[in-house]
């Protein structure tokens, strides 16, 4: 069962950003998400670059996930 609520790695709430990130970087299939700040661990990067993309793909206006 897909868990939409929250972080699979540290139980925090995910938010939309959260969620539309990880399927955007990680696959748009996927059931479980990282907060950003365990997506950040994930990638070996800080919150501050995945913030970054998150407003890149919110402006450019094409990623339907960013809407």
């Amino acid at each position: 069962m897909a868990n939409w609520k929250t972080c699979k790695e540290c139980g925090a709430k995910l938010g939309s950003d959260d969620i539309a990130i990880n399927q955007k970087l990680i696959s748009r299939d996927a059931q479980e998400f990282f907060c950003i700040d365990c997506l950040a661990k994930y990638y070996k990067t800080t919150r501050e670059v995945i913030q970054a993309r998150i407003d890149y793909y919110r402006k450019s206006g094409h990623c339907t996930l960013f809407r």
